[in-house]
């Protein structure tokens, strides 16, 4: 009998945990699945530790994970597939948009021959700023990992035991999970599922974190920037070059006239503010590529109870 491992990084969410784990289980035991729930508490401001300790000694099947501090929901999700034993592993949120009625449909699809299966939110019941950010994240996954079109991504998904452990050997700096997850399946689906309305609270993500999130899918897995600024670079040099041989063609005509500093100011500045850009992409592209020799670690366990 396959063995279930479900991934739920919890942050700040003590008000849904204890429901979240109580439907997980009922679901599991209602269709009498071999199962096991990891929590990892991503450095909450509230009492969410104390909840999913508790529920770790409550529940038998449970594993509570502490990290030292917030490391984000990518490397936690990264240290539950370090954990996790099932033969496929199940992630989602922590504050119930992702009814946990609906994994059965994410096994089932699994099941026919696909080690990566995506939840395809029937009506998304997020904030508009999500949604948009949303939105351009999926059009940059699209363009970055080179996906099917058709193909809908989203956090509550099953994913085969092979895929964990080519993305557990993947040492990227900032990992970024959809991004490594594409990478290392072989075969990717989509099943159409509900997603609640939040009954409880705010979202966790801000514009901020949505821009951040852009900037990790730029800059750790894409070389957009750069050949950006390479085009952008290119398209300078030659109208620089054009203008250069319509200044020499005039002063052969017309004769030389007075020097144009201001002119020639505002050039040696465009220029010079093109230079410094291009600099500040490849210096962005070298931090993370120190940062990538000289980081051990993506996250840091500070207890763990099961």
């Amino acid at each position: 009998m396959n063995k279930y491992s479900v991934v739920v990084p919890v942050y700040n969410s003590q008000d849904t945990i204890a429901r979240t784990v109580e439907r997980i289980h009922a679901v599991f035991s209602q269709e009498a699945l071999n199962f096991e729930i990891i929590l990892i508490n991503d450095g909450s401001s509230d009492n969410s530790w104390q909840f999913i300790a508790e529920l770790a000694t409550q529940y038998p099947n449970v594993i509570s994970i502490n990290l030292l501090k917030n490391y984000g929901q990518h490397n936690a999700n990264l240290c539950g597939f370090s954990q996790a034993c099932g033969d496929y592993i199940i992630t989602m949120d922590d504050d119930l948009q992702n009814p946990p009625e609906e994994i059965p449909k994410l096994i089932k699809c699994a099941h026919e021959g696909y080690d990566l299966v995506l939840g395809k939110f029937i009506t998304k019941q997020h904030s508009f700023t999500r949604r948009l950010g949303s939105k351009l994240v999926g059009w940059l996954n699209r363009k970055v990992f080179d996906i099917d079109d058709k193909l809908v991504l989203s956090n509550f998904r099953i994913i085969h035991r092979s895929v964990i452990e080519r993305v557990c050997q993947d040492e990227s700096f900032n990992p970024y999970i959809p991004g490594l997850l594409l990478k290392y399946s072989a075969t990717q689906g989509n099943v159409e599922v509900k997603h609640e309305p939040r009954s409880i609270g705010v979202s966790n993500y801000s514009s901020s974190k949505i821009l951040h999130l852009v900037a990790i899918i730029l800059f750790n897995y894409s070389s957009i920037p750069l050949r950006f600024t390479a085009a952008f670079g290119f398209i300078i040099t030659i109208l620089s070059f054009a203008l250069s041989i319509f200044y020499f063609i005039d002063a052969l005509i017309n004769g030389s006239s007075i020097p144009g500093w201001s002119s020639l100011a505002v050039m040696i500045s465009f220029f010079s503010g093109f230079l410094i850009l291009l600099l500040s992409i490849i210096g962005e592209y070298m931090i993370r590529i120190l940062r990538q020799f000289s980081s051990h670690s993506s996250y840091e366990i500070k207890e763990i109870i099961q």
